[in-house]
């Protein structure tokens, strides 16, 4: 989420915010590709939430010496949300069949672009490619999949004023449109189009 090339075309006055956003978002994911057993999982999830609560109400209690805290802290503080972010990840962790993770990840998804300014509906193909890039069981990761590739794409207003938001739904068709395989050449040059043209 933090490809320069997506950053870019984020406003300057928003680019800290964001940054530390889609942090949270990459520090939650590789929570879940590392999580072994759910109970550890769920601990550290709990942590992430309880320091979401701070920063929406006393930032000024979070510890010292984690950085991304530390981001957040500095764009986030006072403001409500993060911890619907976490739940969602915590709700992708416990979901035990396919429609408990297809909304986990829609949800996800949704959180994520309410977040980023944008709207929740347009979050959810980019959250089913999240969801089967953090499942381990390959059945379940291609039915997400192919759950991305249903949809008609979502409409275009649902991402005015936010090209970064519609860059990241249009790279995520990409790769659902490839059940997952990366074309790293064909991935760039699309980021790069709609980046400079927006279509």
């Amino acid at each position: 989420m933090r490809d320069p090339r997506v950053m870019v075309a984020v406003p300057q006055s928003r680019r800290a915010a964001m940054a530390a956003l889609w942090g949270l978002t990459a520090r939650l994911t590789k929570l879940l590709l590392d999580a072994r057993e759910p109970l550890i999982g769920q601990i550290k999830l709990a942590w992430w939430r309880d320091m979401a609560a701070m920063i929406a109400n006393d930032p000024a209690a979070l510890p010292k010496g984690e950085p991304l805290l530390a981001e957040l802290r500095a764009s986030w503080a006072g403001r409500d949300g993060l911890d619907a972010l976490v739940e969602a990840a915590e709700a992708m962790l416990l979901a035990g069949h396919d429609a408990e993770r297809r909304a986990a990840s829609e949800g996800f998804g949704e959180h994520l672009f309410g977040l980023s300014g944008g709207a929740e509906a347009g979050g959810k193909r980019w959250g089913l490619v999240w969801g089967a890039g953090v499942e381990e069981d390959e059945r379940a990761a291609h039915e997400l999949l192919r759950q991305a590739k249903a949809p008609d794409a979502p409409p275009r207003r649902l991402f005015t004023g936010n090209r970064p938001l519609l860059m990241l739904d249009r790279w995520a068709a990409a790769i659902a449109r490839r059940d997952g395989e990366r074309d790293l050449r064909r991935e760039g040059l699309l980021l790069l189009r709609i980046g400079l043209v927006g279509r």
